[in-house]
């Protein structure tokens, strides 16, 4: 169990950052913030990761697919699989991975 502030803020690029929120070996819970506009650039990593939308509208790319996420949206993305994201407008995003993202930590 993790309570709120279990780790700081990381800036991840320009009006992005993350949190970790909680995580054991097996399974990885990541809060991100966007500011509107903000982009997660394509990219790859061997995790499986699940996205769920807690707020605002994001414009996804999954390997090579666009489509918008609104609140109370979600996706899988299988390991490596290219994907990123932009803010469409400000929001959170809260990721698993799974196995854990040890770079995050």
């Amino acid at each position: 169990m993790a309570k709120d502030g279990h780790s700081d803020w990381v800036v991840t690029g320009p009006g992005a950052r993350r949190r970790v929120l909680s995580d054991s070996p097996d399974l990885m819970l990541v809060l991100f913030d966007f500011e509107e506009g903000a982009v997660g650039p394509i990219h790859q990593h061997p995790h499986v990761q699940g996205t769920y939308v807690a707020s605002g509208r994001f414009l996804f790319e999954v390997d090579g697919e666009e489509r918008e996420l609104n609140p109370g949206d979600s996706l899988v993305i299988p390991g490596d699989t290219p994907h990123g994201c932009t803010a469409l407008e400000a929001g959170q995003l809260v990721d698993s991975f799974t196995p854990r993202r040890d770079d995050f930590l």
